[in-house]
């Protein structure tokens, strides 16, 4: 394999717009460009690649010589289209840049890309041609586009001056159904210096011969085994990196269907605890019988109540003991009944009662009516309060009775 140092000069002048080269022919050369950069550095792992313009606002190197083809193929993108084409001052350059090459035992080769007319003369580009010659620099050129005004008698001159031991070539390509690409890959530009190219020549070119079609991947395992290797475990790596993907989707996809019936059938089985505290117990619409309602009245709620009336009267004791003595009452409709009775009575008494004051106000049917009606909760026509009522009045006038049989019985 040759060891070689490749400066590539690129057209990028005006008549680059021009599509008579699909798309373009800018497009197809840059096309045209990536092959070739890719084809010297894989032919040896020690070759070098620079780019270099030649239209628009001048010649500008690009890159100088690199093995890193990323770096290389970064450059092509966002180029500037314009201006006339400056060969010689192209070539001068590229073989500048080539002088200063990091590794010396690299060949020096400069391929030219000429789309555009050329304006320099022709004794000119054969001087030009044996200084490229003298310092034994190899000269491609890519004859592509115009061809009038001598152009291609003129490239042919530059190439036959710089030619040594047919080191060099020139390759004209009219315009065509064919790819630029595709017509540089059966030239001495690939092919090499009669010696059969290097492999990734050979399969590219035989690939775009269509002769490749019976080999796994495209590639002939006879002229690059290397490659097919790399492709052949390249693929099965692929290939088992995709099922094991697959795998795994299957796996989650059977564990999220089998969450989601699990979740499903909790919610069907799962039964919400009834609040019992919530519960409204049924209302007994039917009217209570008198029996019925008298029996409600305990004898112990009643001697209750009578407690409370009689505690209310007495004066020596402070009303917080009195109402002390009302909280040990059970929390009842008849007992806040008593607890309002004693403190009405308390409100409205100034001096100490007694027993005939406490009459009086039993006796008092308006009075006790006013404080029943204020009374939350409390029906003055419940017929259980007309019996209480009743039951007091009658243990009053008893009492009113013995008193007055014992004044009698004094006398």
């Amino acid at each position: 394999m040759v060891l070689e140092a490749t400066m590539i000069c690129i057209d990028n002048s005006e008549w680059m717009r021009n599509g008579d080269y699909a798309p373009t022919r800018f497009q197809a050369q840059a096309d045209a460009i990536n092959l070739v950069c890719g084809c010297k550095t894989q032919s040896n792992p020690e070759n070098t690649v620079g780019l270099l313009t030649m239209g628009a606002k001048g010649v500008r190197v690009l890159v100088t010589p690199t093995s890193d083809l990323g770096k290389i193929l970064a450059c092509m993108h966002g180029l500037e289209i314009g201006g006339e084409l400056n060969l010689v001052s192209g070539i001068q350059v590229a073989q500048l840049a080539l002088k200063h090459r990091q590794n010396k035992n690299q060949q020096q080769r400069i391929i030219v890309f000429v789309g555009s007319p050329i304006k320099h003369e022709k004794k000119l580009l054969e001087a030009i041609g044996k200084t490229l010659k003298k310092n034994s620099v190899a000269l491609d050129v890519v004859d592509f586009g115009e061809s009038d005004d001598g152009k291609s008698e003129k490239l042919g001159a530059l190439v036959a001056a710089v030619n040594k031991n047919g080191n060099s070539h020139i390759v004209n390509i009219p315009p065509g159904p064919a790819a630029l690409s595709d017509a540089l890959l059966s030239t001495p530009i690939f092919t090499g210096d009669g010696d059969g190219g290097s492999g990734f020549a050979a399969a590219a070119a035989a690939a775009a011969a269509g002769g490749l079609s019976g080999f796994e991947f495209g590639v002939d395992p006879n002229l690059d085994p290397e490659l097919a290797l790399a492709l052949r475990v390249s693929m099965e790596e692929e290939r088992a990196r995709q099922e094991a993907a697959a795998k795994k989707a299957a796996e989650d996809a059977a564990k999220q269907e089998k969450a989601n019936g699990e979740d499903l059938e909790n919610g069907v089985m799962m039964v919400e605890p009834v609040n019992t505290s919530m519960m409204v117990e049924p209302v007994n619409t039917s009217t209570p019988s008198k029996d019925d309602r008298r029996h409600d009245l305990t004898d112990d709620e009643t001697a209750l109540l009578q407690q409370a009336l009689a505690m209310s009267m007495d004066d020596a004791r402070p009303d917080s003991e009195a109402v002390a003595d009302t909280n040990m009452v059970d929390a009842t409709a008849d007992q806040d009944l008593a607890f309002a009775l004693q403190m009405s009575v308390q409100e409205n008494t100034n001096d100490t009662p007694d027993q005939s004051e406490m009459s009086k106000v039993l006796e008092d049917q308006s009075f006790v009516s006013s404080i029943l009606n204020s009374l939350p909760g409390v029906d003055p026509n419940d017929p259980s309060v007309k019996d209480l009522l009743a039951s007091l009045q009658n243990q009053t006038e008893q009492k009113k009775t013995e008193d007055k049989s014992e004044k009698e019985g004094e006398k």
